[in-house]
């Protein structure tokens, strides 16, 4: 290894403390999405709901998801990558309380739509936050942290169901003060949510959007209080041609195309995303507990399976964490595949 190397094998501590701290979002964004997963068989016996009401109640988070999901960016351009955490932290917060104190169904539905906002604001801002932070050649591996901190989140919010129904004898049963376990499930989220809240407050603005916002001198400073042994003058003319390539693509329409208005890479790119949400995985994350109870499993024995299940995809997501910078990309989706 030549001294010249040297540099480009480490990773400045202060990055990953930044790229760690902004994917606490992601962690938020999978606890948040998962955590109902031990209640759905207890709110349906307390509301005393059928079938189709319960799955609008546990799949309405996704409606506010999409929604946030739409708005992150706008916000995020205009006001700032943190700013936009902070609402996200609020959103998480409120709807933690929220949920675990609802009244009634549409209570909880309302709820479960506010938390889903918070998840669609952190799905957008923590990876795009962990991008523009992180210098260029471990880009890949510091944004998949986004993705392992989802994973952790689902399997958090997996063991809190478990210990709290099981602390109570199961979930629909009343635990502390005389509250049932199900409404603890969700106020736990309210920790993390608080977690995310005080890191907001502690990281520095995304240096691109100081750029983009003509704050070029703030932005030197942010590199430099990071990565003060990386090309700071580099890293800010890549910003200002990333900004000025996007701002020509806006104009010229680059993305589109004859294929039904979009360049045909786009359309595999949304084709992609759409079908990794249809695998299914999903089902697994929000119904486990109630399928496995489906087949013969006592409670007990399927929040422990479902607790298991999202161990197994902590172990595989650092494995791609490990190797998206090696091998690329498109090896490790054809094996996902």
């Amino acid at each position: 290894m030549t001294k010249n190397d040297q540099p480009a094998a480490k990773i400045p501590g202060r990055v990953i403390w930044l790229a760690v701290a902004g994917a606490v979002g992601g962690f938020l964004f999978g606890f948040d999405s998962s955590v109902v997963n031990g209640a759905v068989d207890a709110i349906k016996g307390q509301f005393g709901l059928s079938e189709a009401v319960t799955g609008f109640a546990v799949a309405v988070a996704l409606l506010g998801c999409a929604v946030g999901a739409y708005l992150a960016g706008r916000i995020a351009d205009r006001y700032g990558r943190i700013p936009a955490m902070k609402i996200g932290a609020l959103l998480f917060l409120v709807s933690a309380f929220g949920a675990g104190f609802a009244f009634g169904v549409w209570d909880l539905v309302f709820w479960r739509l506010v938390g889903g906002l918070g998840i669609g604001l952190a799905s957008v801002i923590a990876p795009a936050y962990i991008s523009e932070i992180s210098p260029r050649r471990v880009r890949g591996r510091l944004a998949s942290l986004q993705q392992l901190a989802i994973t952790t989140g689902i399997f958090a919010a997996l063991l809190s169901d478990a210990v709290f129904a099981n602390s109570a004898g199961g979930a629909g049963h009343p635990l502390y003060f005389g509250v049932e376990a199900w409404r603890w499930m969700f106020v736990a989220g309210a920790v993390p949510a608080i977690v995310y809240g005080w890191v907001a407050f502690t990281l520095p603005e995304s240096p691109r959007f100081l750029v983009f916002k003509g704050k070029e001198d703030e932005a030197r400073e942010v590199f430099e209080s990071i990565a003060p042994d990386e090309d700071t003058d580099r890293s800010l003319r890549d910003i200002k041609t990333a900004i000025e390539e996007d701002s020509a693509a806006g104009k010229k329409g680059s993305l589109r195309g004859k294929a039904l208005g979009l360049q045909p890479v786009v359309w595999i790119g949304i084709i992609l995303s759409v079908l990794q949400q249809f695998v299914g995985i999903n089902v697994i994350f929000y119904y486990s507990t109630t399928l496995w109870k489906a087949v013969g499993f006592q409670e007990k024995d399927s929040l422990t399976i479902s607790v298991a299940t999202a161990i197994t995809n902590i172990l595989v997501t650092l494995v791609a964490i490990a190797l998206v910078d090696r091998v690329g990309r498109r090896p490790i989706l054809l094996t996902g595949s």
